[in-house]
């Protein structure tokens, strides 16, 4: 376990910052941008934590946990030097993304099927929901951009793809079951 005794360091201050393999980096590259925009990510599930509870509230617990662990496995690259490092790197594994597979399947069956997109809103659990998933949209554009220039694991990509899907039937959820969803009215506010 890592002991923080003291959280400046001054290591970063032109610019720069470690890799969990200790290479230095801009604080400005992919690599941290995606990573970073997972740590956003899981600062919105803590949000939504604050309107869940029972079931809602230990799953996002759980996606805030996986969160952190895909956060150790981006910002240690080079997946094929893991055996060089003096540790073994965490690394995101199938059964997280199949986990996420099975509570979307849990979740969805409670659901009437969508008629019209919907809008974010309803209740405020429902919200937040919605803004993780449009955060964890970004993370997952960001690690597939980085998976373009760079060695990148699968999972890492698999996962925040159906994290978002996630969000998003958990939204429905959060909604009575969708009874409270708020649709989508093509052209309401356009003038005649």
């Amino acid at each position: 376990m890592v002991v923080l005794s003291k959280i400046y360091t001054r290591t970063g201050d032109k610019g720069e910052t470690a890799l969990g393999n200790g290479a230095r980096v801009p604080k400005f590259a992919s690599r941290v941008s995606a990573y970073g925009t997972v740590d956003e990510t899981n600062a919105t599930v803590g949000l939504a934590r604050q309107h869940a509870t029972g079931d809602m509230d230990a799953a996002l617990a759980r996606i805030s946990n996986d969160l952190f662990d895909l956060g150790a496995d981006l910002c240690t690259p080079d997946m094929e030097k893991d055996a060089e490092l003096p540790y073994t790197p965490l690394r995101m594994i199938a059964g997280q993304v199949d986990r996420l597979e099975r509570e979307i399947d849990v979740m969805n069956a409670r659901l009437e099927p969508l008629r019209s997109f919907i809008l974010p809103g309803g209740s405020a659990l429902a919200a937040q929901l919605h803004l993780c998933r449009t955060v964890c949209r970004r993370a997952e554009r960001l690690v597939v951009e980085l998976a373009a220039q760079e060695s990148v694991n699968p999972e890492a990509v698999k996962y925040l793809n159906r994290l978002s899907d996630w969000f998003f039937v958990a939204g429905r959820i959060a909604n009575d079951d969708g009874r409270a969803d708020v649709l989508w009215v093509p052209g309401l506010t356009r003038e005649p």
